[in-house]
């Protein structure tokens, strides 16, 4: 007979068309009748949604109920963690969702007790083909889950193996009917007999037939929502209506269950994103594309600036608490859960996240101005001497930018060559400015000064510093010159020429001429905050390019075209006689660099609403597969033939569009094509033609009868009781700035040549000056004081220096041992890498939690840690 393990939770969005302080509001009820309820009855018991942050936000307002929880977590009847947030699985980095669990699981044994080591994602929009990977990287070995699959095109089981791109495995189990399939609210218990007949008996049967399961996982609960009062009275009135024994479980019980069976499992690689029984919104990555730009580069901010520097600090005494670290991790990933990070959420939620966006920053950049600072004063460096960092663990030699002020440009640079000034501003001389002297305040003329950036070669250390020097000269640094504005012009690198022609981008190399390789064209989009939809029988345009001017520069001249559109200003204009118009402004420079990229950069000024705006690259290369870099690895994804009747297999159409974290790559016969995006995070390949999502700006929450998503709204606006939300911030009005890189190469493409290439665009360039012109170059330079007795340290460090075909995915402080760094390594190719000698030597191999595990290879698009003594 088939048993049914009924798991009481509830499922807890942290904002939404509410915000934060609405769902603290309503946590501060809610877990206060969890607990007394628990108590009352210890036949229950209860999940508090898989994420522990909530739980955290309840104690502050509440700390006396600590306690109970932490004897409730004991007896195993309430269930924390092991999320810090409930992520997002497609658009965060890697490194963020296993930062989101090391930091759930972490913060849950710390206040709380034993986590729940089950990957629990109830609602998030999809996931990517890694995520049995990274569950691996904390010790979780099973995952429980709602959206993406599809029992005739996947696997005909709604429990299965998921495997990773690694070959690692969990056991996958999915609820297709929701998180609140059982839900048992009060009116359900009024009405039993037809909540068993028509919803519960039914989707019990359809578990246990798809896959032929005895044992079947029923999760009752909804947003929101209460503990089921009196839980085992209510499974003793369910059981004598059911044609199904019902037990009150939980997930760690049913895994467990699971486990056993596991081998009888079928077996299932690749990720889940086809909406066939509940939406997952395959064209979330177009809508407010500026969470998405700025939570990218925060990431890397966080992951290429700031933890090496702590760990650079750390070596030379400057100790940076793992508090300050993590509390910018924790606020960057309160802005990661499927609504927050997707943006199908409110004004007043959007606010809220743009304000933890800037409090990351605020942190970041004053980690980074403390440690910066501190070393330059044990240094004791005067405003003559330049402080230039390198937080990849390989030695560095090529091209770094830094920033200097100076009284003139009269200067040379030693220990940086072929130094040109590619940007400057003039600040005018101020009189009667406060001094603090020995003997008092005192007050003079503070003369006029350059701001100055400058690109030079330089040879760094790995994981280091070194100090170059500046000298005054009677010879101004060279500077990059501007052209006057023409209808044509090009830049070049080697063999290749990059050229501004009739209204035109053309790439021509030594074997092709690639005609109008990259455009932008725009389209009205019908949509909302959760997917684009086109409207009506209106397609895409070619925005008018219009004029070029060239800078040029010792390095690589660059290539700055402009151009202007009037459109449609909101979609009723496009069906009337006289319609108002918006304009478009925009802005796009390229220059090549020295690995063959063109690095471009667009600003657009957007004055029209309710549109999409994409890249369209030309690369005249026929192939049906797309290389797509996706969270610790590459998947291959092809389009698929879309029925004319898809509504009768999906509930929204399942366009080819798909999700990519930094690069999207192209094969033909020896030689590719390849996108490298800074925050943008969807592609269409079309017609030998790859579409990149810049952005689909939009007015409203939620929309029902979308052309692509039939029925009601997303976002409940149209359910019964509630309103449409505008979203005006979602129109995505005025500056927007993009970056992106592409190339044409005459290669094959090869997994590690495009890691090393991605990482090398993405490097930060980090320097500091001891500042005396100007003390707010740096936010807190004039509040850290210098001190007496610092340590005396050399002008240059290194830490490590690993082999160049390494590729490291974070480096921080360790969590767990003083003096310690950790070292996280990815192999993003299909064969396994050795681990180099001078970690297995000096270091100790761990999981992401710091427990030390047995490895001596880098498997194929997995990851290992590496703990290490700062000596």
């Amino acid at each position: 007979m088939v048993k049914a393990y009924l798991v009481n939770h509830t499922h807890w969005d942290r904002e939404w068309y509410f915000s934060i302080m609405d769902e603290q509001v309503l946590g501060e009820q809610l877990f206060t009748e969890v607990l007394d309820e628990l108590e009352k009855n210890h036949e229950a018991n209860f999940c508090l949604d898989g994420q522990v942050s909530i739980v955290d936000e309840y104690v502050a307002i509440h700390p006396e109920a600590k306690q109970r929880i932490n004897k409730l977590v004991d007896e195993g009847r309430l269930f924390v963690g092991p999320w810090y947030t409930q992520t997002d699985a497609l658009m965060p980095q890697a490194e963020s969702i296993i930062r989101n669990l090391v930091i759930g699981i972490k913060d849950t044994q710390k206040n709380y007790g034993r986590p729940m080591m089950v990957g629990y994602l109830p609602d998030s929009f999809g996931f990517n083909a890694q995520m049995p990977t990274l569950l691996h990287q904390v010790g979780i070995d099973s995952f429980v889950f709602w959206r993406g699959t599809n029992f005739k095109r996947q696997t005909n089981s709604v429990y299965f193996r998921w495997r990773g791109l690694s070959g690692k495995e969990v056991i996958a189990l999915n609820f297709p009917f929701g998180y609140f399939t059982g839900q048992i609210t009060p009116e359900a218990k009024k009405k039993l007999n037809e909540f068993v007949t028509q919803r519960y008996d039914p989707a019990v049967k359809f578990e246990a037939e798809h896959g032929n399961h005895e044992d079947v996982l029923v999760p009752s609960g909804i947003d929101q929502m209460n503990i089921v009062k009196n839980m085992a009275q209510t499974v003793l009135a369910l059981n004598a209506k059911s044609n199904y024994h019902t037990k009150i479980s939980s997930y760690p019980e049913f895994v467990a269950l699971m486990r056993k069976k596991k081998a009888a499992l079928p077996d299932y690689q690749g990720e889940l994103r086809l909406p066939t029984y509940s939406r997952v919104h395959r064209s979330i990555g177009s809508v407010r594309s500026k969470f998405k730009r700025a939570n990218f580069k925060l990431e890397q901010k966080l992951l290429t600036r700031v933890e090496p520097l702590c760990v650079i600090g750390k070596k030379v005494g400057i100790n940076i608490g793992n508090g300050l670290l993590e509390k910018a991790w924790q606020k960057l990933l309160k802005c990661q859960p499927h609504d927050s990070l997707g943006g199908s959420v409110s004004e007043s939620a959007a606010k809220d996240i743009w304000h933890r966006y800037k409090e990351v920053n605020e942190l970041t950049d004053g980690i980074e101005n403390m440690i910066k600072k501190k070393i330059a004063q044990y240094l004791k460096l005067t405003a003559y001497q330049v402080l230039i960092f390198n937080t990849d663990p390989h030695r560095f030699s090529g091209y770094k930018e830094i920033e200097i002020v100076v009284p003139t440009k009269n200067i040379q640079l030693e220990g940086m060559v072929d130094n040109e000034i590619i940007s400057e501003k003039y600040i005018a001389p101020r009189k009667h400015i406060l001094m603090q002297t020995p003997h008092g305040e005192d007050y003079t003329d503070e003369p006029g000064y350059y701001k100055l950036k400058i690109k030079g070669r330089v040879d760094l250390p790995g994981l280091g510093y070194k100090v170059i020097k500046i000298h005054n000269t009677d010879k101004a640094l060279a500077e990059i010159t501007s052209s006057q504005i023409k209808s044509s012009g090009e830049i070049s690198f080697k063999k290749q020429k990059l050229q501004f022609v009739n209204g035109q981008i053309n790439l021509l190399t030594p074997k092709k001429k690639y005609m109008n390789i990259i455009s932008l064209v725009d389209q009205p989009n019908d949509g909302d905050t959760y997917d684009f939809s086109p409207y009506r029988d209106f397609t895409e345009q070619r925005l008018p390019l219009e004029n070029v001017a060239i800078r040029h520069s010792l390095h690589h001249d660059v290539m700055i075209i402009r151009g202007s559109a009037s459109l449609p200003l909101n979609l009723n204009d496009y069906d009337v006689d006289k319609p108002h118009y918006g304009k478009l402004d925009y802005i796009l420079n390229f220059t090549f660099n020295n690995l063959g990229q063109i690095c471009a950069k667009l600003v657009l000024n957007n004055h029209v609403n309710s549109h999409r705006l994409r890249l369209r690259f030309n690369p005249l290369i026929n192939t049906q597969e797309v290389r797509a870099q996706i969270q610790a690895g590459y998947i291959t994804t092809t389009n698929h033939k879309i029925a004319k009747d898809w509504n009768k297999e999906f509930v929204e159409k399942p366009v080819n569009l798909y999700n990519f974290t930094k690069s999207v790559t192209l094969r033909e016969n020896g030689r590719h094509f390849t996108f490298w995006g800074a925050g943008q995070k969807e592609y269409e390949y079309r017609n030998n033609q790859l579409f990149i999502t810049l952005m689909a700006t939009t007015g409203e929450l939620g929309k029902p009868n979308l052309t692509w998503r039939p029925g009601r709204a997303s976002g409940d606006t149209t359910s019964q009781g509630h309103i449409m939300m505008p979203t005006l911030s979602a129109q995505e009005l005025g500056r927007n700035e993009f970056e992106f890189c592409f190339g044409l190469f005459d290669t094959d493409f090869n997994e590690s040549q495009n890691n090393q290439l991605t990482a090398s665009w993405l490097a930060a360039n980090i320097s500091y000056q001891a500042q005396t012109l100007n003390m707010f170059i740096n936010r807190l330079d004039n509040k850290i004081w210098s001190t007496e007795n610092n340590p005396q340290i050399d002008d240059q460090l290194e830490l490590i220096n690993l082999p160049e075909k390494i590729r490291v995915a974070a480096i921080y402080p360790a969590l767990s041992e003083e003096r310690s760094y950790v070292i996280r390594l990815e192999n993003l190719t299909n064969r396994p890498i050795s681990i180099p000698e001078v970690l297995l030597k000096k270091g100790k191999i761990v999981n992401a939690l710091e427990n030390a595990i047995d490895e001596r290879k880098i498997g194929p698009y997995d990851l290992i840690s590496v703990i290490l003594p700062l000596e």
